[in-house]
């Protein structure tokens, strides 16, 4: 099940390496290389994703009838490794890893002809409206309420932790329509055209990194069409479940975490150990980089099997065995970065990492992303349901065999 290279995959890679070498601006370069999360910088990341688009690079895992690039399992892992070797923004996930594939698996046609062009072409950014103040891992237990009121729900109530909210202008969202029987029984999965409807109101969260990229999200008496409804009305809960195998898994993570690697490795070449000589050279800090380098290398196999066809990637616990590895390991690999850049990394510089705003760092690049890449992937084991959620589910998943 190893992908093999051979003479057109190499021919494939010199294809890809060209166009990444030449494509970008240099805003998008700078967008990259200051990407502190899984979301990048939002105007920069925009314009790379219109530019992919118009590649037709966009969206490597989606049908060939939808707007997908056809490439074997071995030129979407080559894809993904010369991408992240440049250090460019990765591509927004809720729409092309998120909403996007929910809606080509259980959209209805109109949906596809109505949002699928403008998710693909980068138009439009699809907010996630799960999580709210009482129903964060608990999800079932939301209460932003729809009820029905002719061709229209009237939603009431309040969402959190809402990505890049205050940027979006689609929202898909979960709502309670019904108190009957199980928590879970009772919601509905809308599609939302619109973030300015009336009644809306957005504010922006500023996080621990400094950066307004979570919000709060309140509705008050606000009108959407019930045609925005995917699936049936109280079966929200089965469409969420299938959006999250995406969430958690839909993606390959080992490019990126060996990004990681690549990044503190070459930092630490730069860096005077307390015991002398570099610390790249310091056998303490050699054991702990190269353990995580064994761990990163295992998440590759194991995905590396999954995009081969493995029978592992149709395992119900898949997704969540990925997203709890993967998400621990950027949490050790962002401690070992802040580590490598010490007290060079503690100064708060939001100018310096402001795209285009021309504000020079104290030390060097490394040390301005640091800390704030530090701080934001605390969230990684919180988000998309929590890790001790993932544990659950995969006990459950190996008791029912």
């Amino acid at each position: 099940m190893n992908l093999e290279s051979g003479p057109e995959i190499e021919d494939f890679r010199r294809e890809v390496a060209e166009f990444l070498d030449t494509a970008p601006t240099d805003a998008i370069r700078e967008a990259g290389r200051k990407t502190t999360s899984v979301f990048a910088p939002f105007d920069e990341v925009m314009e790379w994703h219109g530019i992919l688009h118009r590649k037709g690079w966009a969206a490597p895992e989606w049908p060939v009838e939808h707007g997908g690039t056809g490439w074997t399992a071995e030129q979407r892992f080559v894809f993904a490794e010369e991408y992240c070797k440049r250090d460019l923004p990765p591509l927004l996930p809720n729409g092309l890893k998120m909403i996007g594939p929910l809606l080509i698996d259980l959209g209805t046609e109109e949906q596809k002809r109505r949002h699928l062009p403008g998710i693909l072409a980068g138009e439009d950014y699809w907010t996630q409206g799960y999580s709210e103040p009482g129903a964060g891992s608990d999800l079932a237990s939301l209460t932003c309420a729809a009820v029905p009121d002719g061709d229209d729900y009237v939603i009431n109530g309040s969402k959190i932790w809402t990505t890049l909210a205050h940027r979006a202008n689609r929202m898909f969202m979960l709502v309670r329509t019904s108190g009957a029987g199980k928590k879970q029984q009772g919601i509905t999965f809308l599609l939302l055209d619109r973030v300015d409807l009336p009644g809306m109101e957005i504010r922006p969260i500023v996080g621990l990194d400094g950066f307004p990229e979570q919000c709060e999200v309140f509705f008050d008496d606000v009108r959407v069409p019930q045609s925005g409804r995917v699936g049936a009305e109280n079966d929200g809960w089965t469409v969420a479940k299938h959006l999250l195998r995406y969430e958690r898994g839909g993606s390959m993570q080992s490019p990126w975490l060996h990004r990681f690697v690549r990044m503190i490795r070459a930092a630490a070449g730069e860096r005077t150990s307390p015991f002398g000589g570099t610390l790249a050279g310091d056998p303490v800090f050699q054991r702990d980089l190269g353990e995580l380098e064994a761990d990163v290398a295992s998440v590759e196999h194991l995905e590396r099997l999954a995009v081969s066809g493995h029978p592992i990637a149709a395992d119900f616990a898949f997704p969540s065995l990925n997203k709890t590895i993967g998400s621990e390991l950027i949490q050790r690999l962002t401690s070992l970065m802040a580590r490598v850049s010490g007290l060079e990394g503690l100064a708060l510089q939001l100018r310096a990492l402001e795209v285009g705003a021309g504000d020079d760092p104290l030390s060097d690049g490394f040390d301005l992303v640091a800390m704030p890449y530090y701080l934001n992937s605390r969230a990684t084991s919180i988000y998309a349901g929590t890790n001790e959620v993932q544990r659950d589910l995969i006990a459950r998943s190996l008791t029912n065999r």
